[in-house]
This record gives structure tokens, sequence and C-alpha cells, in this order.
């Protein structure tokens, strides 16, 4: 009769401890209520022990929590439709207010980053979306961090993943692309051939204080055609002929006379 009421209260110990003992993983915090009052500590990680009937503990997760943010429509500044999604990262800081303050904290974040989403393509132009990423990231934060304190989370980043153009916008981008890099290659023509032109003069200029530097560049010339391709070059008459023709006064009326624009005068004919 002993035994059994020994291994009765035996019994009835083990099942009152298995209903008051509680593990909470390292991960998570423990937040307790006693008759409906909440504890002003929080349980830690390990095995903890509740008052059965009277004490009811809620994990709350601490990790870092990765929440997509479906795509927004929305208009931009300058007038251009856009869908753009995006992903926030944050954590609880405070189980207890992740518990009173509001009813589900996960769900709250979420429709904030979907508002504030919105909000920041309203304010925003098409270029800042595409170029300007960074410092959208950083007011997209503010925005969703500043309601999250007081529901005990912590926004530890939010990224911009991708922005969307309709096809029209896209194609009109494109040919602004390349009528831009077309500008640019008409551009380094242009300077090219300045400043082959102002090469060119100063050659000029030495060439015609050295006369000897005309015939050598004419050699030259020669050189690089007969070996750039297969043909042959005839000379019909020296180069010093025609040296010889400019410099004698008599041969200069010769040539004036052989010259078949005129007034009209028959000594051309001659």
């Amino acid at each position: 009769m002993l035994w059994e009421i020994l291994s009765g209260l035996v019994a009835l110990g083990v099942a009152g401890f298995a209903a008051s003992a509680r593990v909470v993983k390292q991960y998570e915090r423990g937040v307790v209520f006693r008759f409906g009052r909440l504890l002003p500590a929080a349980r830690g990680p390990g095995l903890t022990g509740l008052i059965p009937g009277v004490d009811r503990m809620r994990k709350v997760n601490m990790q870092i929590v990765t929440l997509p943010v479906p795509a927004q429509d929305g208009i931009t500044r300058d007038n251009v439709t856009v869908r753009v999604d995006a992903v926030v990262y944050f954590n609880v800081v405070d189980p207890a207010r992740a518990v009173v303050a509001v009813q589900d904290h996960v769900f709250a974040v979420s429709q904030v980053a979907q508002t504030s989403l919105r909000s920041i393509i309203g304010k925003s132009e098409l270029d800042d979306l595409l170029s300007n990423r960074e410092r959208l990231n950083q007011g997209l934060e503010m925005m969703i961090d500043s309601p999250a304190l007081g529901w005990g989370v912590h926004i530890d980043r939010v990224e911009i993943k991708d922005v969307a153009l309709p096809e029209s916008m896209k194609r009109s981008m494109s040919r602004q692309a390349e009528a831009e890099r077309e500008r640019r290659a008409r551009v380094i023509s242009a300077d090219g051939e300045l400043q082959a032109s102002h090469k060119l003069a100063e050659a000029a200029g030495v060439m015609a204080d050295t006369p000897a530097a005309l015939q050598l560049r004419l050699l030259e010339t020669v050189v690089e055609v007969a070996a750039e391709k297969n043909s042959t070059l005839v000379l019909p008459f020296p180069v010093e002929l025609l040296r010889f023709l400019e410099n004698s006064p008599t041969a200069k009326g010769v040539v004036t006379g052989l010259n078949p624009v005129g007034d009209g005068n028959e000594e051309g004919k001659d």
C-alpha cells in the first residue's frame, strides 16, 4: 500500500515537472504571461520552469529574418511607370514589445515595407532608381525603421532588388545610348582630323623651307605603295627635271605657252 502511494506521488511529480518545464533555444527568448499579465523578465535559452495552469509562455525568434517585399507598381516623379521589388532584413530586439505591441510583427513589417516602397517610387526619378540605389536604400530603411522601433523590431538593412521598365522605355533608352555613342565617335573622329590638319600644316611649312624634304617624302611614299600593293610605278621623267623647269625662266615661258587654258592667243598652238 505504501509502495503504491509513493509510486503515485513520484508519477504525479514527474507529470507536474513535465507540464511546467520548457526548453528555450539559443536563438529564442520566452515571454511569460502570468494570469494574463506580462512578466518583466524574458526567459533566456535553456530549461525553464512554469507554474502549471498559471503561466503561459510564448517563444520569440531573435534571428535576422529575410523578408522579400512583393513587386510594387508605381509612377516616378518624371512620369515613368516602373515595377520595383525589394528585400528587408530585420530582427527582434525587444521580445516583449514584439508580442504585446503588435499582433504579428512580421506581417506588420511587410505591410510597412510595401507602402514605403511605393512612396519612394513616387518621390524618385527614373535615373535615381537605376543609378542611385544606395541613397534610396537608406531612405527606405529609415521609413521602415521608424514605426518598427515601437514594435521592438530593428531593421538591419533594405535592398532594392530589381527595377522593371516598360518595353517602350527600354527601346527609348537603347536609342538614346546608341545616339550618345555615335556622338562621341564623331567628336573623337573630328578631333583626330583637327590634330592631323595641324600636324600636316607644320609638315608643309618644314617642306617649304627645305625643298629636299619634299623629294624624300615622295620617295618614301613610293616605297610604301610598293610594299603594300603588288604594283609597278613608272616615272616618265626624273624629279630633277621638274626642279630644273621650275627654276629656269625660259622653261617657265614654254610651260606657260603650252597651257591649254588661255585668252585665244595663237602662240599657245605653236
